[in-house]
């Protein structure tokens, strides 16, 4: 009955031997192998035969692997296993984020997240994130699983666009009868960021057993943690170099504490003097808000750590339901339905701004004098020692100053976040001739986002409240002549409250009012997918049958994102986000076949071969084709051989395509033009002549000149390309699995081991503005010049000719490599054979990396990840279980290797790529569970049993994630955490 629902047979010969991380029950290879072998289905072939297994590894983590891990949300669990690399989204690295707070991602060989396909039984899932294809974690209910297949290497040929690093294939429970219930309380040995668990799953057969039905409740919570809670996060530790130039030796030394210059009683600039407010808010003309250098009275400057977030709160519901009724013997009927509520918040420290955040077209001067009726009127509120110094610095007759302060009268920003996930799937399956099976279904996913934002500023509210004067007319009708007002009657018609800037707790609660910018942000994220699929053995060989696949699929997916007015416009002291739409289908037909050469002869006890093929056509990048090829021999039944190449492809996805201009201003430029005389300069020199307002510069100066107005007034905008094609990615693979059934004192260990090389070309990037300049001037490339634009003549005379915009759209130009080798053993045996009573087992999954790199654009020099923060070359997670009767204790633990700043960083200063080294971390967790009845068990258990800290990153470093001095996508933050819990089975 529903054969192709994917199994597992922990004593099937063939597949045994080719996992590398699995729990095994006690004696489940015993009963397993008194039962005949039946047609199967794993993840890595889509051909149901007897004892297949995968050309490509595969690491298996178990239903018990998964219960002993305490673990809330899977995404914690999977990231202890090697293969996988720093997640794109985590609780721990997205309180900064503009969206996707608080999701849960994987990214197998650290090669991003959209290159990783994540399924259900198989069946693919609607993405998390708007415009990406990256599914959300949180959507998978945990006590749900059964197991979960991670197949490494492309496979792009068996299931599709985005299965370039590899695939995480989630196996839910089947034909489940009986109730479980369970509930989980966790804490840190501080004494917070709280976890609750509770869910309940319960099923049974109906129709005289014909048909199953199971359904699943699951509630979970993460109350968060923000770094003022702890200690060594309480304040910022900056780092020296990246804010100051001098001696190399200093880079890595710290600020301590690191204060913000932007603080809140504002810092202003009046006729080139400073002034700033002391603790006691009294004026003070250069005295210091305690900015970079860490010195000042008091340390007035802002802690900006106190508003922000180590890790955010997570709080998901989740409703699971599967059944199957068998229609007649030869057809079987499917459903599934699962929703998730998942809401998430995030904080972090007020909004700084500048008063070139407000007048950009002014380069930040804000009049303190206003014109009215022929009278010129200064704003009341302006300090007499700061009116005093301020002069008239843009020649329009009123006199100017500049400012900067820290809105903490807004409060800090702030951000809820709602996802609403739905997916549903029904199909029909049976069996012909007793040799193939078939299966039809259709997949309906969609998520929606809702978040709402406060604590940025309405920046044309802004303006309008710092354009203020003295009623003296009493234009307010309220009888006064002595309060102040708008200066502007359309502004004061809109609501229009004035604003003082100047000092502590200046901002009236009105005027905060009337500033601040509510910002919301909405999602729709849908997929549509119908798929037909045959699979069987076609005839018997002399070596066995031939197996062969056979399906097609249609997929349909769109995505919509909607900003506020506001943010569109980049009004709200951030740049402009654009709304983004769009969607795409494909049309697809692939085709497997497994081929039996040789079998039960000496030294050839199997050896097959492997071909799969796929054909997809797509709305948007035309006909790809797919394919691998592979190959298994087994000199003797204990030992396999394998090696396979893959062919995949990755298809642009919505956001690459279809996302709007957003505004950005890069720095750091540095215009090939500058210095370009009448004559010479080569070929740099004739293609900047060219310029109309670069020769009108030349025939002013002499040679083309820019001022430092020029360098920070260069824009662009960043955006997606509708002309985007498919990225390109070749895999090989070579391995050896070993399983010695021969000898019983061995027969159930395994060993593997594989080595792996994937490289992807025709990377979609957004080119280094840099490169586009050099490439534009120094090469002549047009596509580049087209990129770039240039102040005409007609503007004042220094600026003629000088960068104005500089875009940077996507583009298929990097290149991506990553090799590796990965190693894995598992063992499980009775200790009776010894003496003793009880069952042990162990498993250890280890990986080297032997390079990785990305190339960003044509012709760059190659960026070394591998042995970088978040990509140690050497990881390994290690698993040892003892259990007896009613008693069972577990042990798991992780070892993170060296790892070094980014060389990228380090080369900047001049710097040795091994300047910092960031020495290796171990992690041990434990859980002890007993059985006090037949139907209840209690289990405890410790994370970061030795309670290792984090490793101090500084900000201003490549990999410090802001609020937690660490990389906290990396490394545990939390420190010792214990929980308990207790299930009920009838």
């Amino acid at each position: 009955m529903n054969k192709r629902l994917l199994r597992l047979r922990a004593g099937a010969a063939h597949l045994a031997i080719g996992l590398a991380v699995v729990s095994f029950p006690a004696h489940a290879q015993d009963v397993a192998a008194q039962n005949e072998p039946e047609a199967i289905v794993v993840t890595g072939s889509r051909i149901a035969q007897p004892e297949i297994d995968s050309v490509s590894p595969i690491q298996v983590v178990g239903q018990e692997a998964i219960e002993n891990s305490g673990v809330t949300n899977i995404q914690e669990l999977l990231l202890e296993n090697p293969v996988f690399g720093t997640p794109a989204l985590s609780r721990t690295n997205s309180a900064f984020l503009t969206s996707g707070t608080g999701a849960a991602t994987v990214d197998l060989r650290d090669l991003g997240s959209d290159r990783t396909l994540v399924l259900i039984d198989g069946r693919r899932v609607v993405a998390g994130l708007p415009g990406s294809s990256t599914v959300d974690l949180n959507v998978i209910p945990t006590q749900f699983v059964e197991r979960v297949d991670i197949l490494t290497g492309g496979a792009s040929s068996l299931y599709g666009s985005d299965a370039v690093a590899g695939v995480v294939n989630f196996i839910y429970k089947k034909n489940f009868e009986g109730l479980i219930a369970e509930g989980q309380y966790g804490i840190t040995e501080r004494g917070d960021d709280a976890q609750y668990r509770g869910s309940v799953t319960f099923g049974g057969n109906f129709a005289d057993d014909r048909g199953n039905i199971m359904v699943h409740m699951g509630y979970t919570k993460q109350e968060g943690l923000l770094s003022r809670q702890r200690a060594n996060t309480f304040y910022d530790d900056a780092d020296k170099w990246a804010y100051f130039t001098g001696d190399p030796a200093d880079f890595g030394t710290s600020v301590t504490p690191y204060f913000s210059s932007f603080a809140p009683q504002g810092s202003f600039l009046a006729g080139g003097r400073t002034f700033t407010f002391d603790a006691n808010n009294a004026l003070k003309e250069g005295f210091s808000t305690n900015g970079p250098n860490g010195d000042g009275v008091g340390a007035d400057g802002f802690n900006r750590q106190y508003y922000r977030t180590i890790a955010v709160p997570v709080e998901r519901y989740l409703f699971a339901a599967r059944g199957n009724y068998q229609v007649t013997d030869a057809i079987n009927f499917f459903a599934e339905g699962t929703y998730a509520n998942t809401s998430s918040s995030r904080q972090i420290e007020p909004s700084a701004i500048g008063s070139d955040d407000i007048f950009k077209s002014s380069g930040g001067l804000v009049p303190i004098e206003t014109r009215v009726n022929g009278a010129i009127m200064l704003n009341p509120y302006v300090p007499a020692a700061i009116a005093a110094a301020a002069t008239d610095e843009d020649g329009d007759g009123l006199r100017d100053i500049s400012f900067s302060k820290r809105l903490s009268d807004l409060g800090p920003r702030d951000g809820s976040t709602s996802r609403d996930y739905y997916r549903f799937v029904a199909g029909l399956e049976g069996d012909v001739f007793d040799k193939f099976h078939w299966d039809v279904s259709y997949v309906y996913g969609r998520t929606s986002e809702t978040q709402q934002s406060n604590g940025q500023p309405n920046i044309l509210n802004f303006a309008n409240a710092l354009s203020a004067v003295q009623d003296l007319g009493d234009v307010n009708n309220n009888g006064l002549t002595t309060d102040v007002i708008c200066a502007s009657a359309e502004a004061r018609a809109q609501g229009c409250v004035p604003i003082n800037i100047f000092g502590f707790n200046s901002i009236s609660p009105e005027a905060a009012k009337y500033i601040a910018a509510e910002q919301s942000y909405s999602t729709r994220i849908t997929q549509q997918v119908v798929s037909a699929n045959l699979s069987g053995t076609l005839f018997d060989l002399p070596a066995g049958g031939l197996g062969v696949a056979i399906g097609a699929e249609y997929r349909k997916e769109s995505s919509r994102e909607n900003w506020d007015a506001l943010t569109n416009a980049g009004l709200n002291a951030g740049n402009a986000l654009p709304d983004t739409r769009g969607s795409f289908d494909v049309k697809e037909i692939y085709g497997e076949i497994n081929v039996p050469i040789l079998a039960d002869t000496p030294f050839f006890h199997d050896l097959s071969l492997r071909a799969a093929g796929r054909i997809s056509d797509y709305s948007t990048v035309g006909t790809v084709y797919t394919y691998n090829v592979g190959a298994e021999w087994s000199p003797i039944r204990d030992i396999k051989f394998r090696g396979g190449y893959a062919r995949s492809v990755r298809a642009p996805n919505v956001g690459e395509l279809f996302t709007g201009a957003s505004q950005t201003f890069p720095s750091g430029l540095v215009d090939p033009c500058a210095g370009i005389g009448l004559t010479g300069g080569g070929a740099i020199g004739d293609n900047c002549r060219a310029a109309a307002g670069v020769l009108a510069n030349i025939q002013q100066n002499g040679v083309f000149t820019v001022n430092q107005a020029d360098r920070q007034g260069i824009s662009g905008y960043d955006s997606g390309n509708p002309n985007l094609k498919e990225e390109k990615s070749d895999s090989y693979t070579v391995g050896v699995a070993i399983n010695p059934r021969s000898i019983n004192a061995l027969r159930n260990l395994t060993l593997t081991v594989d080595y792996y090389n994937i490289s992807i070309k025709d990377a979609i990037v957004a080119p280094p503005r840099q490169f586009i300049l050099d490439q534009c001037y120094g090469q002549g490339e047009q596509s580049f010049c087209d990129l770039v634009d240039r102040r005409p003549s007609q503007t004042a005379i220094n600026s003629s000719g000088s960068l104005e915009y500089v875009d940077a759209p996507l583009f298929n130009g990097g290149k991506l490599k990553v090799e590796g080798l990965d190693v894995a053993v598992a063992y499980n045996t009775a200790l009776s054979a010894f003496g003793a009573d009880g069952r042990l087992s162990g498993r250890i999954a280890y990986t080297r990396v032997f390079d990785g790199y990305v190339v960003s654009v044509p012709g760059a020099d190659k960026d070394p990840f591998a042995g970088e923060v978040g990509n140690s070359k050497d990881r390994f997670t290690a698993n040892l279980g003892y259990g007896v009767d009613d008693f069972s204790i577990n042990f798991t633990g992780t070892y993170i290797g060296k790892a070094y700043e980014d060389d990228q960083l380090l080369a900047a200063y001049d710097l040795d790529p091994h300047a910092i080294k960031i020495g290796s971390e171990f992690y041990l967790d434990t859980q002890a569970r007993f059985k006090p009845t037949e139907k209840v068990e209690i289990y405890f258990g410790v994370d970061n049993l030795l309670d290792n800290k984090a490793p101090r990153l500084l900000s201003g470093t490549s990999f410090n994630t802001t609020g937690t001095d660490t990389a906290a996508d990396v490394y545990d933050v939390f420190g010792r955490r214990l929980y308990t819990g207790v299930q009920f089975k009838f």
